[in-house]
Order: C-alpha cells, then sequence, then structure tokens
C-alpha cells in the first residue's frame, strides 16, 4: 500500500494512505543502504496488523524524492508559504529576505502571506504589495481575525505539499487551525509588552489539509544564518536588479559603492524598493565579513 509520511517520532512512522493512518516502523534494510525516510517521504508499507489503534505495517520502499530540506528535514515540498503579521508586531524585512534567499537556492516557489490585515492601513499595505511582487513572489494579505482571504490561501495551497514558516506571533499556528480544523495546535499567548508569540511549535509535522494537499508545519525561527554564498553572489538573488544591472559601468557591479551604477541610478528613481536595497546591503555586509570555515584534513 502506498501512502506519505506525516510524522516522525521515536523511531516511528505515521503514514497516510488517504482514510488511515498507520503506524509503522522502517526495515533494517534502509539502515543498510545508508537510507532514512523523512516527513513528506512516499512510502510503500506493508500491513502487519490492523486491530491495534492505529493500525500497524512496516515501511518497505522509498519512492524517489523531489527534494528534500535539512530545516526543516521534510521532503517533496512543492512551495513555502512565508507567515508575517503587517503589524503588532511589525515585520522583519531583513528576514523576510532571507528566507527569500534560502527559498530561491531550493529553488522553491515562494508566497508571502501577510496577515492582520484588518489592522493596516491602505498605505502599508500598497508599500508591501508594491515590494514583493517587484521582486516576483505571490503575495497575499489576510486576517485570521475577520477570516477575510482564508479562501484564497486555500486554492494557493490545492493540491501542493507546502511548508508554512515565518516568525512567532506572525498568526502562523492560527493560519494552520483555520485551515486544518482537526489540527488542533497550540497557540502562543502575545506578549503584551514585546507583541512577540512563544514560539509553539517542537516537532516538523505534515497535516492533511485536503485531497492532495498536506501542509508542513515547522518550528519558529529567530534568525537564519547564511552559509554557502559570496557576497558578490548575492545580486543574483534580487531579481528587481536584474532589469538594470546590464546599465552598470562596470561588468561585476554589486551595486554598493561603484560609479554609475545603474541599480542605485533606479533605487533613487524610487524604481527600486528602499527596503529590499536596505536589506541587500546589510545582508552583502554580513557575507563579506564572515569567516571562511577551514576544514582539517585526515
Amino acid at each position: 500500500m502506498r501512502g506519505k509520511i506525516i510524522k516522525s517520532i521515536a523511531g516511528f512512522y505515521e503514514v497516510h494512505t488517504g482514510d488511515t493512518v498507520y503506524r509503522c516502523r522502517a526495515k533494517g534494510l534502509f539502515r543498510a543502504l545508508k537510507q532514512k525516510p523523512l516527513v513528506g517521504d512516499d512510502v510503500e508499507i506493508d500491513i502487519t496488523d490492523t486491530v491495534s489503534v492505529p493500525p500497524e505495517g512496516n515501511v518497505v520502499r522509498l519512492y524517489p524524492r523531489t527534494n528534500a530540506l535539512i530545516r526543516p528535514n521534510v521532503a517533496n515540498v512543492d512551495q513555502a508559504l512565508l507567515v508575517f503579521s503587517i503589524t503588532k508586531p511589525y515585520p522583519s524585512y531583513n528576514m523576510l529576505d532571507r528566507f527569500l534567499l534560502v527559498l530561491a537556492r531550493k529553488d522553491l516557489h515562494a508566497v508571502i502571506c501577510f496577515n492582520k490585515k484588518d489592522l493596516a492601513s491602505p498605505e502599508e499595505i500598497r508599500e508591501l504589495q508594491e515590494t514583493y511582487e517587484a521582486c516576483g513572489c505571490q503575495v497575499l494579505f489576510i486576517s485570521n481575525v475577520t477570516g477575510e482571504s482564508i479562501d484564497r490561501v486555500r486554492q494557493v495551497l490545492d493540491h501542493k505539499t507546502t511548508v508554512i514558516t515565518g516568525p512567532s506571533g506572525a498568526g502562523k499556528s492560527t493560519l494552520i487551525n483555520l485551515l486544518c480544523p482537526h489540527a488542533n495546535m497550540e497557540t502562543g499567548e502575545i506578549s503584551r509588552k514585546i507583541s512577540r508569540g512563544k514560539n509553539t511549535t517542537r516537532h516538523v509535522e505534515l497535516l492533511a489539509a485536503g485531497e492532495d494537499t498536506f501542509l508542513v508545519d515547522t518550528p519558529g525561527f529567530t534568525s537564519l544564518y547564511l552559509q554557502d554564498l559570496e557576497a558578490e553572489d548575492l545580486k543574483d538573488y534580487y531579481p528587481e536588479f536584474t532589469k538594470w544591472s546590464d546599465g552598470c559601468r562596470f561588468n561585476g557591479c554589486v551595486h554598493i559603492a561603484e560609479p554609475d551604477c545603474a541599480v542605485k541610478q533606479a533605487l533613487e528613481r524610487g524604481e527600486i524598493s528602499p527596503i529590499r536595497y536596505r536589506n541587500y546591503c546589510e545582508l552583502f555586509a554580513e557575507l563579506k565579513n564572515q569567516r571562511p570555515v577551514y576544514k582539517k584534513k585526515g
């Protein structure tokens, strides 16, 4: 029987087969092959016990993966939904750009979901929409409180496996509860003093949200470190720069201090978002100052 691993805890795998979830162990052959099943893997299972609750089986085959991520540790992901609040707390644009950079390097489609639309001004919404649509992202504005545009989110998720992530306090767990009422995700109490939520997610789990539709809930992030990326290559992950970069005076211009930089000229004309450019400069400086990692011999 074919199914999908939706949870992995203490050596057991919960495998969703469409109408039943089986509690399975992986056969020893995977250790011999140096393979480890991941949440999100499509697998073949043999049923060993239909009387137990839940019924039990063994994972006997892993089907080929389309991809595999390390953080979160999950396979066969189609896209990522980044949940940020528009206000209370205000979004960290630096963190958002880090997410987009990591996803671009994984070749994963990113959908940005800005929550708390009911608390935002039209000007705030317009600025965010213009900024992130210009870099090729799909942008949604929702309200967990009023339910506005939740159906639009469902359409985006339909028949896909989607990683849902974002900072604490943005409403990620509440959104998952709206999309998957059976999930009963714990929602963190927002600190009135600092308007940040407690991180309530403790493990990676794949939630069924419809036919062939799965959500991968992930632990909240406080930072994303950039590794194995040269500062000079960072510009390639800012699509809105590409339109102007051919007009730069120097080949290989990194759009920081060079004269006659067409990207900086576009910035001055208001044709590139100052939010994105400011984050670019911060990330460039971070990468430039990053110490190289040397591997020990032997």
